[in-house]
């Protein structure tokens, strides 16, 4: 099966071949005519581990996208690790409902668009890196806030930056058109999205379920 990688990968998975070719050729180098040239296989198995590590992360799986504007797809892949009613402050003011996904290193990192609509709002904000899972996360760690506007129901959704991801990269700005299941940013390394509802969607979803962006229903909007 063709492995497709994603582009922000370029530049991580271009070091980590020069670096394992560089080390793994240094250590057969300086280990070759000694007694501990099985020193030299275990580095290289464990840098072609580190490689294919990096590979795995970067994938970008082609996905076939169902449309449906009753339903909110999940914007990644990940577990469901929070489902719960807040006070929305950021934008919307009110009463809102929270679902969040906790992405894992092993998890493909890309995000999508939950809906179709309009971006109303995208703001980042500089701030700290407690762990993913952290309740804290959601609103004192670095992250970028979208909210869209689709034709039955307004989503905000955050990318969270977590104790090991350091870069969020977000593609959307206001006023661009949206479509449900396209790409809209990645997050590098372990991390969490929330997902902000009215209180009026259905969540469909529980606590610990696998989630996969673009494929799993969130919620649906009540008519």
């Amino acid at each position: 099966m063709k492995i497709r990688l994603h582009r922000e990968g370029k530049a991580s998975l271009i070091i980590t071949f020069i670096v394992t070719v560089v080390v793994t050729g240094l250590a057969f180098f300086l280990l070759k005519n000694t007694s501990f040239i099985w020193v030299a296989y275990i580095i290289t198995v464990g840098m072609l581990v580190l490689a294919a590590i990096m590979v795995n992360f970067f994938r970008n799986p082609l996905r076939t996208i169902e449309i449906d504007e009753d339903v909110i797809y999940a914007p990644c892949d990940g577990k469901v690790v929070v489902i719960e009613q807040i006070l929305e402050n950021e934008y919307f003011n009110q009463k809102m409902v929270q679902v969040s996904i906790f992405m894992s290193p092993f998890n493909v990192h890309v995000n999508r668009n939950p809906i179709t609509g309009i971006i109303k709002f995208s703001k980042y904000y500089k701030g700290k890196y407690l762990m993913a899972w952290n309740p804290k996360s959601s609103t004192e760690n670095e992250r970028t806030y979208v909210v869209a506007e689709g034709k039955n129901i307004t989503v905000g959704y955050k990318q969270i930056a977590g104790g090991l991801a350091r870069r969020i990269v977000n593609y959307v700005k206001v006023g661009d058109s949206v479509f449900q299941g396209r790409e809209f940013g990645f997050i590098k390394l372990g991390s969490r999205m929330d997902i902000i509802l009215p209180l009026n969607a259905k969540v469909v979803v529980k606590l610990n379920d696998v989630a996969v962006g673009g494929k799993t229903v969130i919620a649906k909007i009540k008519s």
